[in-house]
């Protein structure tokens, strides 16, 4: 064959075939003897064999895979630093500072949030209830949960890892969170002079609604029950050409809140202390809402025209609450009046003119109006009338306006005499509102609003709101019972008396609410509470007693008003009781009575016997037989007993077998021995009471 392929062996080629044709050999190595290229020649790897080196492609180069291999350790560890630095990069940027004590805008607060104020504006309305515009101010508080809805991290809050400790106590300013809505302030050149606003304070009883009613020329008590006030009432009157606005308070304990609420919304407080009897319980109580709200009192002693009245001790009294009158030297007014023959009025008047000069008060009149709700009642033919008090702006006819969880539109504006219809009210004014859909509460800030729409719609998101803190609230303290129990501490066992209270005002309603449900009843083995089922305005209706009879032990209180037909005729069938006052402590004395019972019941039917246990059997199949000698009346088998030890209760049941020695008897009489064995209860002690008794069956009124 040809030369170097299977034919005749020759020396080794280097070069093949070169460029003329002809073949180029190679010359032997001197240095290697013959045969020694195939001895040191490899043998061929196995197929199996594991490499020891990867391999390489035909050019020599190592693929992207292979080095990838050789360095992963090192790739890993940069990946894991910069996961590390972006976390940390993430975090920076999420990082806002908000100043302490500093306030800020809308459009300031979206500025730093990288967010259009619209979202800014729409979050505060739908997260948070609150309404605000883009120049508007927000505290510090609110701007926080601003930026954490917006997933933000404010640096000095709970989310920041690098706490500061933020001290509450240094903002003791309303947060627009509980007010609802953002402060904007009005330039000095709007604002003018405005009326006082005058609260009257004091004991219950001391006078106070008397000296209005010589103020006004009326008879405002002898409309009130028991001649005490139970509702906050607000009036106008006219002094040297100048107007002052009352608000008069109760001074029932019962109370309290409604007299915070006048002392908030006002710029003085007239304290009413009784000349004959001095400085009482509710007289300190509204020392400390006056100091609280920050206003300054002028001291009017009532009653100077009685021979047992004492000013000289009222006064005394009043040093001793940190009280000190000009009389003893101190920077408080004090006029010595008697509000029943008109003595000192003018004098008292006149005072509470020079206070108002020295605070120099005054408002915008010229923008929307902004105002708390004093009251919230329905009308017939009304509908819901809520008395408010106008703060700055004026309020027109037409008007869209929230207040708390209601809204609406202004149809009319009545006056203070309950009669005359006002067409716009300026600030210091109270006024009547009609066309509210809702009842706001005693408090709520009443705002004008844009348009009806973003009223309701704010209205429904700060109801959403509140119904998902209620749920927290219950959720929170069904787990705090839980825990108890679980734990032991809660060894009591705990009952509930339930009340739907339904009132003529809001404020009266939130006050019997709040007194009942501070009552409590408890002894040794139970505790009983109440529980406040509703707490609304209007007339007794036919939804109440349906939501009454769902529950045992519920009763209805209607505080100064009636129930419809359709109720009352409601109530006989479900044998719901419903209570009529007008007094608030009847109320209150009426619902501690349903606790007593509710603490220890009062056992129904009619009684017909009773036998005492002497000592127990156990008897095969029939359990443990009570040995018992029938002390009075008479026990029959199959009749109605219950077991009691000591005052309590043990079991109600039913005779299983009664037995005369040996014989099976239908009656035992009075100082007869026998055996008794009851359904479902083997439990006897030795002295416990058996007593018998007959239901009697109710008869359906058609």
């Amino acid at each position: 064959g040809p030369p170097g392929r299977g034919g005749a062996r020759g020396p080794p080629r280097a070069g093949g075939v070169g460029a003329g044709g002809a073949d180029t050999i190679t010359p032997a190595n001197p240095d290697k003897g013959p045969g020694r290229r195939n001895d040191k020649r490899r043998p061929a790897p196995s197929p199996y064999a594991k490499r020891d080196r990867p391999l390489l492609r035909t050019n020599q180069r190592r693929t992207a895979n292979m080095r990838n291999a050789q360095r992963g350790s090192l790739k890993k560890k940069n990946r894991s630093q910069s996961k590390a630095e972006k976390e940390e990069r993430d975090l920076a940027r999420r990082r806002i500072d908000l100043p302490e004590g500093a306030e800020f805008s809308v459009g300031t607060i979206a500025e730093l949030l990288d967010e259009k104020p619209v979202a800014v504006v729409k979050f505060l309305m739908t997260d948070l209830g609150v309404m605000a515009g883009v120049s508007q101010t927000l505290d510090r508080d609110t701007a926080v949960a601003v930026a954490q809805g917006f997933g933000r991290i404010v640096a000095g809050s709970d989310e920041d890892e690098d706490d500061d400790e933020y001290d509450e106590d240094e903002d003791e300013e309303d947060s627009v969170l509980d007010s609802g809505f953002a402060l904007d302030e009005d330039d000095e050149d709007t604002l003018v002079s405005r009326p006082p606003v005058v609260t009257i304070m004091g004991h219950v009883d001391h006078g106070k609604t008397s000296l209005l009613d010589t103020i006004r020329n009326t008879r405002v008590t002898a409309g009130e029950a028991g001649g005490i006030t139970q509702h906050i009432a607000a009036y106008q009157v006219e002094h040297e050409g100048t107007t002052i606005s009352f608000i008069d308070t109760p001074g029932h304990a019962a109370f309290s809140d409604m007299r915070q609420r006048g002392a908030d919304v006002t710029d003085i407080v007239i304290l009413v202390v009784a000349a004959d009897d001095g400085v009482k319980e509710q007289t300190a109580d509204s020392i400390a809402c006056a100091r609280q709200a920050g206003v300054p009192l002028v001291v009017a002693v009532n009653k100077c025209d009685l021979e047992t009245a004492e000013p000289a001790a009222v006064k005394g009294a009043l040093a001793g609450n940190d009280v000190l009158v000009e009389d003893l030297g101190g920077d408080v007014q004090c006029a010595e009046i008697s509000a029943k023959n008109d003595q000192g009025i003018d004098e008292l008047l006149t005072k509470v003119l020079v206070q108002a000069e020295v605070l120099d008060l005054k408002a915008n009149p010229d923008r929307d109006a902004q105002g708390v709700v004093l009251e919230s009642r329905v009308e017939k033919g009304l509908g819901t009338v809520a008395t408010t008090l106008v703060q700055r702006g004026t309020i027109r006819v037409g008007d869209a306006f929230i207040a708390g969880e209601a809204s609406g539109r202004v149809r009319a504006l009545i006056s203070t005499d309950g009669k005359t219809r006002m067409k716009e009210a300026g600030p210091s004014t109270p006024v009547g509102i009609v066309g509210i859909d809702g009842v706001p509460a005693a408090g709520d800030i009443m705002v004008v609003a844009d348009d009806e729409q973003v009223a309701r719609e704010l209205a429904a998101n700060r109801q959403r709101i509140n119904r998902s803190k209620q749920a927290d609230t219950y959720q929170a303290s069904l787990m705090d019972s839980v825990r108890a129990m679980m734990s032991g501490e809660s060894q009591k066992e705990k009952r509930e008396m339930c009340v739907v209270v339904k009132a003529d005002v809001k404020g009266s309603a939130e006050a019997l609410a709040r007194a009942f449900s501070e009552l409590v009843l408890e002894n040794e083995e139970v505790r009983v509470s109440v529980n406040v089922l509703v707490a609304d305005v209007g007339e007794v209706t036919k939804t109440d007693v349906t939501i009454a009879s769902v529950t045992p032990n519920t009763s209805i209180v209607a505080f100064n008003v009636a129930s419809n037909m359709a109720a009352m005729d409601e109530a006989r069938v479900q044998n719901v009781p419903i209570g009529y006052y007008n007094i608030i402590y009847d109320a209150i004395d009426s619902i501690e009575s349903g606790m007593q019972e509710v603490l220890s019941p009062t056992p129904e039917g009619e009684y017909v016997g009773k036998a005492v246990v002497q000592e127990i059997f156990n008897i095969g199949g029939l359990g443990n037989i009570a040995g018992s000698k029938c002390i009075d009346g008479r026990i029959r088998r199959s009749s109605n007993v219950r077991v009691m030890r000591g005052d309590k209760i043990l079991i109600e049941s039913k005779v299983r077998t009664l037995r005369n020695l040996k014989t099976e008897v239908e009656m035992i009489d009075e100082g007869v021995e026998c055996g008794i064995g009851l359904d479902g209860f083997e439990g006897f002690e030795v002295g416990d009471i058996i007593e018998s008794y007959v239901v009697e069956k109710k008869k359906v009124v058609q």
